[in-house]
């Protein structure tokens, strides 16, 4: 399924889609709450909602414009299924430098992402690991993998364009709050890693979201292979 930070990869001028398995560790710590992970990526992928992320490099200020909106039942992949697009509007200090639009395939009971399609012809399957559960622990400093990802230029399926692999974390943020967090790796098809994210967002005991953040690890321009990490935060 499509990340929400590709069209902020882009603007950066660097050279993607998340599903979700949770196993249902316990711990030792008697204040751990449990949070409705398939009711938040719901709502994080297949509702309407808008939201704005920004940050300063620099003396510039990026930003991104997310807007997602369901569209219904189609065929995807010889399968029926459940479509979301996604539009994000890219800008540097105001002036709109990129803009994507993409759109998500998924099914219900249990919630499955199978991956997404964009204008561009991109066609992306997505393999899930598990089954995404209704309830998981938050637990500090653990992830759990997640999918693979197969990208294609179009739907013939003809050129492998990008491989990527995520993994998903839930983390404590307060008594009746955690960061689900959905991780995804460079394209694995590429010699250099360009990319990485981190794609989080801070949700209550009903799954609702609270903020935002996206992290991009940005492969430095120098010979040693060293990163940078640029983290964009909701408004």
């Amino acid at each position: 399924m499509k990340n929400l930070t590709i069209a902020v990869v882009a603007t950066l001028s660097l050279s993607a889609c998340v599903t979700i398995n949770a196993p249902m560790d316990g711990t030792s710590n008697n204040t751990a709450t449990q949070y409705p992970v398939e009711s938040a990526l719901l709502n994080i992928y297949t509702q309407n909602r808008t939201s704005t992320l920004m940050t300063m490099l620099g003396n510039q200020q990026i930003s991104a414009d997310i807007t997602v909106a369901p569209k219904g039942a189609v065929v995807f992949d010889n399968k029926r299924v459940q479509s979301a697009q996604i539009r994000t509007i890219s800008k540097i200090d105001d002036k709109v430098t990129n803009q994507t639009t993409s759109t998500n395939y998924y099914t219900l009971n249990p919630l499955t992402f199978h991956g997404y399609t964009d204008r561009s012809g991109e066609y992306s399957i997505a393999t899930q690991t598990a089954t995404i559960p209704k309830m998981a622990t938050a637990i500090a400093d653990k992830s759990y993998p997640l999918l693979t990802e197969n990208v294609y230029s179009d739907s013939s399926k003809s050129q492998k364009t990008a491989v990527y692999r995520q993994s998903w974390s839930l983390t404590p943020d307060s008594s009746n709050s955690a960061w689900l967090c959905i991780n995804t790796s460079e394209n694995l098809l590429l010699a250099t890693p360009v990319g990485s994210t981190s794609e989080c967002y801070k949700i209550n005991t009903k799954g609702q979201i609270l903020s935002s953040k996206v992290s991009i690890n940005v492969p430095n321009n120098n010979a040693n292979n060293s990163t940078s990490t640029i983290t964009l935060v909701s408004q």
